[in-house]
């Protein structure tokens, strides 16, 4: 089983500021996963040709199981409000997503607490803080089944807050939900922390370490394959790290798994 997690940057390329989608989908098929999540997912916005990015990625990996969630609807940097769930297939919305080429017994979808106010946030190449208003975070929940053996892996999918605090606060939120989850659990996604904060937060193994942001010189590793409660019959990893793909901020990570 592969696994694969990658911040998508809503298609974008930073070589020429596009988003080409027969681009993005190329770079999906390249990861080659059995299952993925996703994080910065468009959906119907003009910045990214209104195209279903989800339904996209699921093409070109041939991942019949796919569930988008939106985080917030409307449109990102402009006017938007959370999502609640309710929203109409084509109404622009933005969030994660997760895909599988394997069956999917259940889904779930996790909403985290947001920061309920503009919070000061020194931001990159600033010396003082800058009023932020931080997005909704959501996470998506799949029990994943092996056809091969019948062995099920619940596999959570999320992208946390770049907000000191509230990042590990909803991290600390979801382990707490995952753990009512059938074992192992795979968590992955941008975490917005980095190794150590997230092995403090949680307690779950680090499936693979490499830096993946930004990435055109990685420095940081803000973006985690994770498992928990595998203790009496542990995942074996096969192959891990990052790979750098045309487009993003972020590489992504993959590892695969006996």
């Amino acid at each position: 089983m592969r696994l694969a997690t990658f911040n998508i940057l809503h298609g974008r390329s930073l070589e020429d500021d596009r988003v080409d989608v027969a681009r993005y989908a190329d770079a999906i098929a390249s990861l080659d996963a059995d299952v993925v999540a996703l994080q910065e997912v468009d959906r119907s916005q003009e910045r990214s040709a209104r195209a279903d990015l989800t339904a996209v990625a699921a093409g070109a990996l041939r991942a019949d199981e796919h569930r988008f969630v939106a985080a917030l609807s409307g449109t990102p940097g402009a006017t938007w409000m959370a999502a609640t769930g309710a929203e109409q297939p084509d109404e622009a919305a933005y969030g994660i997503a997760l895909l599988s080429r394997l069956p999917v017994r259940s889904w779930e979808v996790v909403r985290l607490p947001s920061v309920p106010c503009t919070v000061p946030v020194v931001l990159p190449g600033r010396r003082r803080p800058t009023l932020v208003r931080d997005e909704p975070r959501v996470a998506v929940v799949a029990v994943v089944e092996d056809p091969a053996t019948g062995r099920c892996v619940t596999v959570a999918g999320t992208h946390l807050s770049f907000i000191p605090g509230w990042n590990t606060w909803q991290l600390r939120r979801l382990v707490r939900t995952l753990r009512r989850c059938p074992a192992p659990v795979v968590l992955m996604g941008d975490l917005n922390l980095e190794a150590e904060a997230v092995r403090r937060s949680t307690g779950m193994r680090s499936l693979v370490r490499a830096d993946t942001f930004p990435a055109h010189a990685p420095q940081r590793q803000l973006d985690h394959v994770l498992v928990g409660g595998d203790s009496t019959r542990p995942l074996r990893v096969l192959d891990a790290g990052a790979r750098r793909l045309p487009l993003s901020d972020h590489l992504a990570l993959t590892v695969d798994l006996a």
